[in-house]
């Protein structure tokens, strides 16, 4: 029996090519102010038009300042950029959420609100994370800019099919286990290798039990262990996340569309390259130590000694101790930190914004750290508004900003400065990922960034979460 993967990518092949690869029909198109505007100077060189531009949607997020959003921006490329993706799409008829449109964010955060990521799509954004989308069950990859070009042509990409591995965790996650934490330890397991050649099929009591945004964060870093692509199978949490959404049919097509959804998931029978299988319970709030997310260790943990890893990696993880100033067998829990992240399309969502929030309320930030908040998307940010959650935030110590990628990758003004250390909610630690060459980042759970925050350091978030009465 076929899992969704295959059955998703044999409804959208148009071909085989001379080359083996599968002409692979894409969807939805999702475009931002970075990767966007070197691909429709290449359209320009052909001569050529977008093909259905009624199915490419863009968005600003990368370069956009958080704080000062006042035109032109002080960054003059970010101005550039900016004004590149005003003048494409309008030139082009493709829809764009701007600044001033109520719908701008970060483009994995806003593609899923806005209903424009379905079940049974095949997606392509010019963004590692683009495998965020598969948690509606939709087949959604990164892709650089030559292929974006390409997509905008064609309505296609040319691509080898992977293998599929489901992955599944079973048993009840604990108190302070957050998403995060789950993917991170995944990604340890497996190496930031285990999935080249595979899509993940993220499967199991804990994923079904996931709200849609738990499984964004999962599938958003399933690209970080190596994976093609990640997704969930579609169930009624997926549905009732998309009624009523502005791009989902409505009404009677609705309950049509969603019964086809349903249809999508891998049966029972449904066959599988290779399976994984995990334990709820050996999950705890989790912390990066090293320069790759598969580099991490539960709160509780000392980091392995280098003698502990696979030969192959050993350099590498020396070079990662030696870079971080860390030391195998010690603990992350006491590291200093002097930033605290809270934001990105991993982990920007108003879910992840309302559990760092019951860890800021009635706490204020450590002395010396600097800390901010940054919604992945204007809805999000009037949502947390609405809920007070900023005044939350700001009493406590953090800086609450517009919507944007921000501090994640450093593209615009949030960056780290020489060796501080980062608390970030993020999805890649690498060296000067976050604007400093020689910053260090710890990845972790949104509720362990303000916990850090607070403490000044890193701690465990379990220590600062209220007593259930019984």
């Amino acid at each position: 029996m076929p899992n969704l993967f295959n059955t998703v990518w044999d409804r959208h092949t148009v071909g085989t090519l001379a080359s083996g690869q599968t002409q692979l029909f894409i969807g939805l198109h999702l475009i931002h102010e970075v990767t966007s505007p070197q691909a429709f100077e290449m359209l320009r060189a052909r001569d050529l038009e977008v093909m259905y531009p009624q199915r490419t949607f863009a968005t600003v997020d990368h370069i956009i300042p958080t704080d000062n959003q006042a035109r032109p921006f002080a960054d003059g490329l970010a101005e550039q950029m900016m004004s590149a993706i005003e003048k494409n799409c309008d030139e082009f008829g493709i829809t764009l959420f701007g600044l001033d449109d109520e719908r701008q964010g970060i483009v994995h955060t806003v593609g899923p609100e806005q209903g424009l990521t379905q079940p049974g799509l095949t997606v392509a954004c010019g963004d590692s994370h683009t495998s965020t989308h598969g948690a509606f069950g939709a087949i959604a990859f990164g892709i650089g800019t030559s292929q974006v070009a390409h997509v905008l042509a064609t309505q296609t990409l040319a691509m080898n099919k992977p293998q599929v591995r489901r992955v599944e965790v079973n048993g009840d996650l604990a108190a302070g286990v957050f998403a995060k934490d789950v993917i991170l330890y995944i990604i340890r397991q497996l190496g930031v290798k285990g999935g080249i050649g595979f899509a993940y099929e993220f499967a199991g009591e804990v994923f079904d039990r996931m709200s849609m945004e738990e499984r964004m964060t999962v599938c958003n870093m399933s690209i970080e262990g190596g994976a093609r692509c990640g997704y969930v199978n579609p169930d009624e949490t997926t549905i009732e996340y998309l009624r009523g959404r502005p791009f989902v049919p409505p009404g009677d097509d609705f309950e049509t569309a969603a019964a086809g959804w349903r249809s999508l998931a891998s049966g029972p029978d449904a066959t599988y390259d290779d399976e994984v299988c995990f334990l709820a319970g050996a999950i705890e709030p989790t912390v990066t130590w090293g320069i790759n997310p598969a580099q991490s260790v539960g709160i509780s943990e000392p980091i392995p000694p280098v003698s502990e890893f696979p030969a192959e990696e050993q350099t590498g993880v020396q070079e990662a101790l030696e870079y971080m100033s860390l030391e195998a067998g010690k603990r992350i829990w006491g590291q200093k930190i002097d930033v605290a992240f809270i934001g990105s399309c991993t982990n920007g969502r108003i879910s992840d914004l309302r559990e760092a929030a019951k860890i800021a309320e009635g706490n204020h930030v450590a002395s010396g750290v600097k800390a901010i908040v940054v919604p992945g998307s204007q809805q999000i940010l009037r949502q947390a508004e609405s809920e007070g959650l900023h005044e939350v935030f700001q009493a406590a110590g953090f800086e609450w900003r517009a919507a944007g990628c921000s501090m994640c990758l450093a593209m615009n003004p949030d960056k780290l400065q020489g060796r501080e250390v980062c608390a970030s909610s993020s999805n890649r630690n690498f060296k000067g990922r976050q604007g400093s060459p020689t910053g260090r980042t710890l990845l972790m759970s949104p509720a362990m960034v303000a916990a850090a925050a607070i403490a000044g350091a890193v701690t465990d978030v379990r220590e600062m979460l209220s007593p259930v009465s019984v």
